[in-house]
């Protein structure tokens, strides 16, 4: 019996139909040149300056890349420089800084932690140098992240060094008056606990919204934003669904976490910005909100968290 190879290609650049107002992707992955990393759409990579073409034709007009691993952190900044419709967050993942720490141990997922050359810099050392490089490049950063908490790459001795990494990206935040963008997996509990005792930054993002009603509700309580992706479709998600239709339309913003995580009809195939469209007419019509309103929504809102460029 003959098994149907999964189609793992880029979607076509005309697959989504363009939206009526302009959008802001406010999360995605930008490929760095030079730096070689793995994942969807890597063995025929597309160059960033044509997924940002491909998102500008059908309105995604303005991204912003999650520089996360030390080793894309300057190549990220020479891409907002010559890309006009880019901008950068910088941070350390919270799995890298269990690694810069030299935590190896394998978490629930199962997954060798993958440690490679640039962990050898120890992690107080790789946050001295993100602080510097924050300083430097106000122009082209507009936030801090992503960092947070996922517990589910980690165990105990690793979750000590994210929950302490993420305090030191709060606090850094706040000090340079940047957004804040949080990784949350498996950790919801524990990333609300941090900010409340700590004290979230003025404007925070929980990136890829993965939460239910409970943190929905401190979402709302606290004005943190919800940045909501490709998940928000698939079909299996009426919880996800449930818990951000509480949300008010003020704290919502929408990503790719591109390449992965894209809309229902292209699972399973490398995400780009340019299909954040069908995610963007799936919460508005969700919403009960004319398409072109829920557009002027979203703009509005990352602007008032990024600011505009």
């Amino acid at each position: 019996m003959s098994h149907k190879k999964r189609d793992r290609s880029w979607p076509p650049a005309d697959a989504v139909e363009p939206l009526p107002a302009p959008v802001t992707d406010d999360h995605t992955h930008l490929p760095v040149p030079g730096v070689e990393e793995g994942g969807p759409g890597s063995e025929a990579p597309l160059t960033a300056a044509e997924l940002t073409r491909r998102a500008a034709a059908v309105g995604v007009t303005r991204l912003i890349t999650s520089a996360c691993e030390t080793p894309t952190w300057e190549g990220s900044l020479v891409l907002a420089r010559e890309l006009p419709a880019v901008r950068v967050a910088l941070a350390v993942h919270p799995n890298e800084a269990v690694l810069h720490a030299g935590v190896r141990e394998v978490g629930p997922d199962g997954l060798d932690p993958g440690v490679r050359a640039h962990h050898d810099e120890p992690l107080d050392e790789a946050m001295s140098r993100l602080e510097a490089l924050i300083r430097a490049h106000r122009d082209v950063v507009v936030a801090v992240g992503e960092t947070g908490m996922d517990l589910f790459r980690t165990g105990e001795r690793g979750e000590a060094v994210q929950r302490e990494a993420f305090r030191a990206h709060v606090a850094l935040a706040k000090e340079l008056g940047l957004p804040l963008q949080i990784h949350d997996r498996d950790a919801h509990r524990e990333c609300v606990e941090v900010l409340e005792v700590d004290g979230a930054p003025e404007r925070t993002v929980l990136h890829c919204f993965s939460g239910g009603a409970e943190l929905a509700a401190a979402c709302a309580e606290h004005g943190w934003y919800a940045s909501v992706a490709g998940p928000i479709t698939y079909p299996a998600n009426d919880d996800l669904r449930s818990a951000v239709a509480t949300l008010p339309d003020e704290l919502l913003l929408v990503e790719t976490d591109a390449p992965y995580l894209p809309p229902k009809r292209w699972r399973g195939r490398p995400n780009g910005s340019w299909l954040m469209a069908d995610t963007v007419r799936s919460l508005a019509e969700q919403r009960g909100v004319a398409l072109e309103a829920f557009c002027d929504t979203v703009r509005l809102n990352t602007e008032t968290v990024y600011g505009a460029w």
